[in-house]
């Protein structure tokens, strides 16, 4: 039997689905997130319905993305999304980033979810690398990409807008698949 992606005993990674609206909703219009996404102003279930229905269409070499939701495969519980975007096929690299439901945070689950996200993006898309950009006093993202083995290799000085608005510092991190020469 070949191998699985996306799934282990625990977790299973899947495509987004129409039932999935609330949840995304709720999620991207939660205005304690918008400093890490970049996120400006709140969502329509309008337009999310739209994103939905255009990520079933596209593939990630079309739309330079690919959203997945993190469920518990037990209970078929979406608890939350990771996604890769800025997606580049020629350099073979990525942006990722992860959100886990405030519930099940600091239960392994966004650390098992990564390494599903990571077996995919190098053993199946062929990624040489993962990157993300993480704000300085976001511990809980850097502790989390660190112990994955991510290694910060920059900083941008003032990049971000906190919520007390002040600028504060991001950190580039990446994961580099040493094993992917061309």
């Amino acid at each position: 039997m070949g191998t699985r992606f996306l799934e282990d005993e625990v977790i299973r990674l899947r495509a987004l689905e129409p039932e999935d609206l609330e949840l995304l909703y709720r999620w991207e219009n939660d205005s304690a997130l918008w400093e890490f996404s970049s996120t400006l102003a709140p969502f329509s279930r309008y337009l999310l319905k739209e994103y939905i229905e255009n990520a079933a269409q596209q593939t990630i070499f079309e739309a330079r993305q690919l959203r997945l939701m993190m469920t518990l495969k037990p209970e078929q519980k979406t608890i939350g999304v990771l996604d890769l975007f800025d997606f580049d096929p020629h350099n073979r690299r990525a942006a990722c980033g992860i959100l886990v439901d405030r519930p099940y945070q600091g239960n392994g689950y966004g650390f098992r979810s990564m390494r599903l996200l990571t077996d995919y993006a190098f053993s199946f898309l062929g990624m040489r690398q993962l990157y993300v950009h993480i704000p300085a006093h976001n511990v809980d993202s850097l502790r989390l990409y660190e112990r994955f083995g991510f290694e910060r290799t920059g900083i941008l000085r003032d990049w971000v807008v906190t919520d007390n608005r002040r600028y504060a510092d991001v950190y580039v991190l990446q994961l580099i698949n040493s094993g992917k020469d061309l």
